[in-house]
């Protein structure tokens, strides 16, 4: 098994958060945040977590459903839900601090109230942010700050190669925090490589035998490197070369990330009241088993943190045309695929942020240059979260992804929910692998 962590700024990043948990505990009374504890939630081996939001037809999150109005199915066959609970997070109750179960009947609204004080930690993705994106996420963000942050809420702003502003209440340093932060080229590729073959098509070549992916990034060799044709063999050597750099890149980056956010996330159930993690990123692609796997774990340990995850695609309204910075082209054929599979690869870089949104009862925000009025969407949580949960016990344990729906048999409703899960190897097959 290789190890999530390679590089030293990461471990860094890491020990960084570790040290500010403390610092909340050792405020003064006067500084202490008031407890709002969001439900204790109880899982076990053999069981999934699956939070769900159900929303209206004008967006508002439906809090009267019961047990009987739910349906989920693993790989299309229909699960018992072994648990049922319903969560309001916009309310105050005699019983606040323990959990708000609605068993087989619907929940009975309390008097609303000011929600308790949140920690929120904004999660900027350097490594997939370029500068002209990330400009406009800093001054989206450091608008936020000033016009819309509660003063009572406990803040943090992190970057996924190492910045750390500390869990603070003190808005200057959160808006210090953001206006440094740079892009990281770390796990980069660079569009004027020779020949140019990023992660999805590198993908393509490595792992998944495509002819014409490797035909494509061929010609582009014998074109950006000037080759004759008696020297194809050297051009089909640089295209796969190119795409083992690409995939080996890919892989830490996506390492890197869903890594250090499973650290956040469990370090986050440290803190009382309500806990979102905003994560500003440009989407990153999560095409293997290994990479599925580490979404799911983070997903597992966001419902047992009670953590909401909400994504913002920093890209906004973005082409996927390629431009005059990228090298390649050369033949007809090159050209074609190579706009093409970039093209599904920007696509399929807001997967993963689609995906820890659905699953964690989450919003993602995309395809709007308005960012700063993202980050104001995305502040604020559904008020009603429901927590599922269904056994695996039959289930095969042999490693593989199942595939995740939640059906609610309502006319006009919106149902969220994660979308799949891994079902863990036996541990003689681990150690085969």
């Amino acid at each position: 098994m290789r190890p999530i962590f390679k590089v030293p700024a990461i471990l860094c990043a890491l020990w960084a958060f570790l040290l500010f948990v403390p610092s909340v505990w050792a405020q003064t009374p006067s500084q202490a945040p008031v407890v709002n504890a969001p439900s204790t939630i109880k899982s076990y081996v053999n069981e999934v977590l699956v939070p769900v939001v159900v929303r209206d037809a004008h967006g508002q999150s439906i809090g009267s459903l019961s047990k009987q109005d739910f349906q989920v199915f693993d790989e299309g066959k229909p699960q018992a839900i072994t648990s049922f609970s319903l969560e309001d997070r916009g309310v105050k109750t005699p019983s606040e601090g323990a959990p708000v179960a609605s068993h087989d009947s619907p929940q009975t609204e309390a008097q609303p109230a000011s929600p308790g004080p949140r920690f929120v930690v904004f999660l900027f993705d350097d490594f997939n942010l370029d500068t002209g994106d990330l400009m406009q996420a800093q001054q989206a963000a450091t608008k936020f700050l000033d016009a819309s942050l509660p003063a009572s809420d406990l803040a943090a702003v992190l970057s996924t190669s190492g910045m750390n502003s500390g869990a603070t209440r003190d808005r200057a340093v959160l808006k210090k925090a953001i206006l440094g932060l740079r892009v990281n080229s770390l796990y980069r590729h660079e569009n004027s490589d020779c020949p140019n073959v990023d992660y999805y098509q590198g993908d393509l070549i490595i792992n998944k035998n495509n002819d014409i992916a490797l035909q494509a990034a061929t010609e582009d060799a014998m074109t950006c490197a000037h080759l004759d044709p008696t020297q194809i063999d050297l051009a089909r050597r640089m295209a796969r070369q190119a795409a083992q750099r690409a995939v080996a890149l890919g892989e830490q980056n996506y390492r890197s990330n869903l890594g250090f956010m499973k650290s956040i996330v469990s370090k986050m159930g440290l803190f009382p009241g309500q806990r979102l993690l905003i994560l500003v990123s440009g989407g990153f692609l999560t095409p293997t088993a290994e990479a599925l796997t580490l979404q799911s774990q983070l997903l597992d340990d966001a419902a047992q943190a009670n953590v909401m995850i909400n994504a913002i695609d920093a890209r906004g309204l973005y082409t996927t045309s390629r431009d005059a910075s990228e090298t390649g082209g050369g033949s007809p054929l090159a050209a074609r695929m190579q706009g093409q599979y970039k093209h599904q690869s920007m696509t399929a870089n807001e997967d993963v942020m689609a995906e820890l949104a659905d699953g964690t009862g989450g919003t993602f925000f995309h395809n709007n240059n308005d960012l700063e009025a993202g980050l104001s969407s995305l502040f604020y949580e559904p008020r009603y979260v429901y927590l599922l949960s269904f056994s695996t016990v039959n289930v095969k344990p042999n490693g593989a992804y199942h595939g995740l729906k939640v059906k609610v048999d309502q006319p006009g409703i919106n149902v969220k929910s994660r979308r799949g899960y891994f079902a863990p190897a036996p541990e003689k097959e681990k150690k085969k692998k």
